[in-house]
């Protein structure tokens, strides 16, 4: 199987045990959890046996090495992750809405990953991987995306693949240069992996059929669109079909989705075929958020072998 790269923002996660708009009271929490979207998606690489590797810089502090311990313990290659002394590890804060809507308050900014750069260890990853995946939220900061452009170009010009997961949060839709960044990365995109409404930041047409139609006009092999509670789709140039929504109850969905990427790019980069990639795929997500913390969602083959058991025996 291809060893799959991913670089990006490492930080932990701490909840708030009360429901509420934002953190202007003081409150309990739970945490800290390790976090960020590009490593939940390596950890649930790794932790199907998959060969995964992470670019990242966290700080010299415990925050950071809770994530690199839980990384290594789950066999992905930290050799590119940077620990800087004397700056921090990034901090989201998340509190749960009475509608079940959340509240963010993120440090990524202020912390060691906004100064990610390429390190001969991180170069020497870029030339040892023959997939990359990129999350939106790497294209945030300056260093993080000039990082995750240098892997892009390095991997294509080996004759690479790449899986986008656009993970936008609105906020971010905006930050200067973001744009220009997310065309680069569609251009070269073999996989593509949006969330919902994300499929039409690209694509002018209306209806989910005609930007479908359009996007892989432009040279991407396959779409697989996340829908959350409700499912996926998968989408290619030959075929269309979909996986319905596993009945769970819901503690904590973030993360679900980078769990759920984790598991179909695994998968189909060993060659499994996208329905049976799709489907193990849903039922990680699934088994995801039934669990409280991001990276804590992440689970083994065996794991989801028996969700599907028991979902099956349900049916």
């Amino acid at each position: 199987m291809p060893k799959i790269l991913t670089v990006g923002e490492i930080l932990v996660e701490l909840v708030a045990t009360t429901k509420g708009d934002g953190f202007r009271d003081a409150q309990p929490f739970f945490g800290p959890f390790p976090s960020g979207a590009p490593a939940i998606f390596v950890d649930q690489v790794g932790k199907i046996g998959g060969a995964a590797a992470i670019i990242g810089r966290v700080g010299d502090d415990d925050f950071g090495h809770l994530n690199i311990d839980r990384l290594a313990r789950d066999d992905v290659d930290i050799s590119g992750i940077e620990i800087a002394p004397g700056e921090v590890t990034g901090c989201a804060f998340v509190r749960y809405r009475e509608d079940g809507s959340r509240a963010f308050l993120f440090t990524m900014h202020q912390s060691a990953t906004a100064m990610l750069s390429v390190t001969p260890s991180g170069a020497a990853l870029m030339e040892s991987c023959d997939h990359l995946h990129i999350m939106g939220t790497a294209l945030a900061a300056p260093g993080m995306a000039d990082t995750a452009l240098e892997a892009l170009r390095r991997v294509k010009a080996r004759g690479g693949t790449l899986s986008f997961d656009p993970n936008l949060r609105p906020e971010l839709i905006d930050t200067p240069g973001m744009r220009d960044r997310l065309d680069k990365i569609l251009a070269q995109t073999d996989i593509f992996m949006p969330s919902g409404r994300e499929l039409f930041l690209f694509s002018n047409d209306k209806t989910e059929a005609h930007a479908v139609t359009d996007l892989l006009a432009r040279g991407i092999r396959e779409i697989v669109l996340k829908r959350g509670a409700q499912g996926a789709s998968f989408f290619s140039s030959e075929e269309r079909f979909d996986v319905g929504p596993v009945p769970v109850e819901e503690v904590d969905p973030t993360g679900a989705g980078d769990s759920f990427g984790g598991v179909y790019v695994a998968l189909r980069l060993a060659g499994s075929r996208p329905a049976d990639a799709l489907h193990r795929a849903n039922a990680a997500g699934a088994l995801a958020v039934t669990r409280l913390g991001p990276m804590e969602g992440t689970s083994t083959n065996a794991e989801i072998d028996d969700f599907l058991k028991k979902q099956k025996a349900l049916s």
